[in-house]
């Protein structure tokens, strides 16, 4: 697989998965995942794309909906598609090797791309009903 290869790969499950979202995804946003300053094979004229990329969007906003289209994608092949995970973790190895926008997105996903299980939040409020029940006869105990 050459850098190419996993920009496709990884594109084309973003876009699925941005349909399965509900999310818009234009041409620019789905060509700006394709950007790289000095790989011509996987993108062409960097610097144009990248001043028409900026006259429209907001970079920060842009990587937020990537980084969490790209998080909802993986998961949904961990579920539905197992089998693909390692081609995604090889596609996101080849492009580390060099300078390619992917990879920044994915790892400055929002930490919310992940909501906590029902177990998690039970878990939470046991604790946070526990601390206050501590502090609650703590009080108690220190007033007499």
């Amino acid at each position: 697989m050459n850098a190419k290869e996993a920009k496709d790969f990884i594109v084309q499950e973003t876009v699925v998965q941005a349909s399965l979202d509900s999310v818009s995804l234009s041409d620019l946003e789905r060509r700006m995942m394709y950007f790289v300053e000095n790989d011509p094979s996987s993108c062409k004229d960097p610097l144009t794309l990248n001043d028409e990329f900026e006259k429209q969007y907001d970079t920060d906003e842009y990587e937020a909906k990537m980084g969490l289209l790209l998080q909802h994608a993986y998961e949904r092949l961990k579920k539905e598609n197992p089998e693909k995970i390692p081609q995604w973790n090889q596609a996101f190895q080849i492009l580390r090797g060099g300078d390619h926008y992917l990879p920044v997105m994915w790892r400055n996903r929002p930490a919310t791309a992940v909501s906590p299980s029902v177990g998690d939040r039970v878990l939470l409020w046991v604790v946070g009903l526990l601390v206050a029940t501590g502090l609650f006869l703590l009080i108690l105990w220190t007033s007499k």
